[in-house]
């Protein structure tokens, strides 16, 4: 290892044992701890980068992306814009005559499509599941809003169709040794499966567990 892989190493390990000590060894949020290691990669003669390389290569658009979807479900939740939303899904999409299972159904395909125009779960999760919340308590029926919420959260991650729709899938891609299209036959295949395999939990695991 050189000098420089040396020193990211080490911050790098002092922000994981920051992140996973916050409220416990000392009182810094995650962004404070994040900010002061990208600090200490930034410096001279201490750090490994400089702020022309970070120009270069981070994907701006993404960062967007990111703070535009954070925004968003904000704004649903102080506005209760999220809640009158959940209301009219509600009420046109005929949800409150299905079964849970068949909630968990459609609310879980409606995701993986929706994915389909985001770059990560991170927008995904912040613009979408204060709306999902707002359905879930505006459904009538005995079931559990907060284990389906929870369940919902493993169907957010669900972005492998399309390069763009994951910060993980753009790497990839940026090794060259497949195409989009050879990735989005690979990922609809892996969509798919992963689908049915949520609808088998649903149907038991989850269900004996009382998240259903």
């Amino acid at each position: 290892m050189s000098t420089a892989q040396k020193r990211l190493l080490g911050v790098s390990l002092a922000l994981l044992l920051a992140w996973a000590t916050e409220g416990k060894l000392h009182g810094f949020d995650t962004t404070s701890t994040t900010y002061a290691g990208l600090v200490l990669l930034l410096l001279p003669r201490v750090g490994v980068m400089t702020w022309k390389d970070v120009q270069a290569r981070i994907p701006w658009g993404t960062v967007i992306v990111f703070g535009v979807g954070i925004s968003l479900g904000t704004t649903l939740l102080t506005t209760q814009a999220g809640q009158w939303l959940g209301a009219q899904v509600v009420a046109h999409t005929g949800l409150d005559q299905l079964g849970t299972l068949g909630v968990f159904a459609i609310l879980g395909a409606f995701l993986i499509l929706i994915h389909l125009g985001f770059a990560s779960a991170t927008a995904l999760t912040s613009a979408l599941l204060p709306i999902l919340i707002a359905v879930l308590q505006t459904l009538p029926g005995d079931f559990n809003r907060l284990g389906m919420t929870m369940v919902l959260g493993f169907v957010v991650s669900y972005g492998f169709i399309l390069p763009i729709n994951a910060p993980q899938n753009m790497v990839c891609l940026g090794t060259e040794t497949f195409n989009a299209r050879q990735f989005a036959k690979v990922g609809i295949v892996v969509t798919l499966v992963g689908y049915l395999l949520m609808l088998v939990f649903a149907a038991t695991w989850w269900h004996w567990l009382g998240w259903m």
